[in-house]
């Protein structure tokens, strides 16, 4: 079966009624109704032990648990922190995780007729944007950037014919959002609320400009937000493209096709990680199974640096947000969902 008309069909059933739903901080009855009080005691003070600022776990369209901690004492970290939202959550920039929020606000632009994912990237952008030779940059697509599939190297320089090697590739990423602002015609942050974060209330989300330590990887704009607005997002994506208020983000066509497992690494999508393959291929490597062992085969996940996470998994109706440093436990996400899977229906 293939992994774009089966998450569909997933999505599908998983569909939360458009009502809007309060994200407010679960009852101990309504973590307990999920599981044990000691297991969501162990899950909390598991994750909030791994140096985390923030978790946020919705199931079914109700919060079974919420907590913001405060930041730890690291001037690495301090750069990707904003201050507070009203909530008292820390603001930080998700790092990798934008590249997801990307992904939507691109097939947005599909919907819109503004992108052509089969076409070259200097068609929107213009030639020389690489270093590889004319005639090979010119084969390079859209959709090979957003499968992180383009053949160039960190330095844009070419190292393989496009769509035929997976190598995850931030510099090259940040060229969609370049993509996006010469498609629309409109400032980054103005398509983002327009499209993105105005229709899903995601109220304390912006594009801020990073500092130059953070610039130099390739990538200066930091998607800064909040646990809630996170959750917003991926309770968006679980509706198959229908906010929280009901209103339509995105089309369910367009979104399936975010998840569809690209032929370089079936772990990833259009800049989302999948799970459920056979094998994947991370920054380290090949490695045999799936991205995280003790996950549903369905989930669905947007990665950021310091072990920033939001999962979607549609067959639970399940959203989790984790925020903060990096964790201890170099196996964080396999012993974080041996955790949630005794804490969730």
């Amino acid at each position: 079966m293939k992994f774009g008309s089966s998450i569909g069909r997933l999505l599908a059933a998983a569909a939360l009624p458009c009502a809007a739903i309060a994200l407010l901080p679960a009852t101990p009855a309504s973590a307990a109704s999920a599981g044990t009080a000691r297991d969501m005691t162990d899950l909390v003070d598991y994750v909030r032990g791994q140096n985390s600022t923030g978790l946020l776990i919705i199931q079914n369209g109700k919060t079974l648990a919420e907590q913001n901690w405060p930041a730890p004492d690291n001037p690495q970290y301090a750069m990707f922190v904003y201050g507070k939202s009203p909530e008292g959550a820390l603001l930080e920039d998700v790092a990798s995780q934008q590249k997801s929020f990307v992904s939507v606000l691109i097939a947005i632009a599909i919907d819109k007729g503004l992108i052509d994912i089969e076409k070259p990237v200097s068609f929107y952008i213009g030639a020389g944007w690489s270093k590889a030779a004319p005639g090979q940059e010119a084969r390079i697509r859209v959709i090979d950037v957003l499968t992180m599939s383009s053949g160039l190297t960190d330095g844009f320089a070419f190292q393989a014919d496009p769509a035929t090697l997976f190598h995850y590739n931030t510099p090259v990423y940040a060229i969609t959002k370049r993509i996006l602002v010469a498609a629309a015609k409109l400032p980054l942050e103005t398509l983002t609320r327009d499209w993105l974060t105005g229709p899903v209330g995601m109220n304390n989300t912006s594009w801020r400009k990073r500092p130059a330590a953070l610039a130099s990887i390739g990538n200066d704009t930091g998607l800064v937000t909040t646990p809630r607005d996170t959750a917003l997002f991926g309770l968006m994506i679980l509706n198959h493209g229908v906010s929280n208020s009901g209103k339509r983000v995105v089309s369910e066509a367009r979104l399936k096709a975010m998840f569809v497992r690209s032929a370089t690494n079936p772990a990833y999508g259009r800049l989302w990680w999948l799970n459920g393959s056979d094998y994947t291929v991370r920054v380290a490597g090949r490695a045999d199974g799936q991205l995280v062992a003790a996950a549903p085969a369905d989930m669905v996940a947007a990665l950021g640096a310091f072990d920033r996470r939001l999962y979607i998994v549609p067959s639970r109706k399940l959203v989790v947000v984790r925020t903060g440093n990096s964790a201890n436990d170099k196996d964080f996400d396999q012993q974080l969902w041996l955790r949630l899977r005794k804490v969730i229906d």
